[in-house]
């Protein structure tokens, strides 16, 4: 099979994509807070957005790559395959969450919302920001 020329990049610009989807949760929760909701609703809103182009672009990279193996020795090892796998299991867990959370918020079901998105938002910022840190060990301290 023939790789396009953009493959190489994707889990640079994937880290990015996980990365801005960090910030945007985060800033989304500090809008809340502050009762900002229309900047609430946008960062929600773009992190959902970011993530969904985020997914599109790892399960392209690895369409045509496939995996890539880690090279770190050591405690390196073990840090880095637990990350992984509590990463991967939450990444697969959230895609429901963040569903069933954003239903909520568009029905305006608002009291429901709000008790599952005190689940939601720290799991998905755990995977936003466990991704990056997964790129980090993969390509950028142990690259292969």
């Amino acid at each position: 099979m023939l790789m396009p020329e953009y493959i190489p990049y994707l889990p640079h610009i994937n880290a990015f994509l996980n990365g801005t989807s960090a910030v945007l949760l985060s800033s989304g929760y500090l809008f809340i807070r502050a009762r900002r909701v229309t900047a609430h609703r946008t960062c929600q809103i773009a992190a959902f957005i970011v993530s969904s182009i985020f997914l599109a672009s790892y399960l392209t990279y690895h369409y045509y790559h496939g995996a890539t193996r880690f090279t770190g020795q050591g405690f390196a090892r073990p840090l880095y395959f637990t990350i992984l796998i509590s990463h991967t299991i939450l990444a697969v867990v959230i895609v429901p969450l963040v569903a069933v959370t954003f239903y909520r918020a568009f029905r305006m079901d608002f009291e429901r919302h709000r008790r599952i998105a005190r689940i939601t938002l720290p799991l998905w910022l755990y995977v936003s920001v466990t991704g990056v840190i997964v790129y980090l060990m993969l390509y950028q301290i142990y690259p292969s």
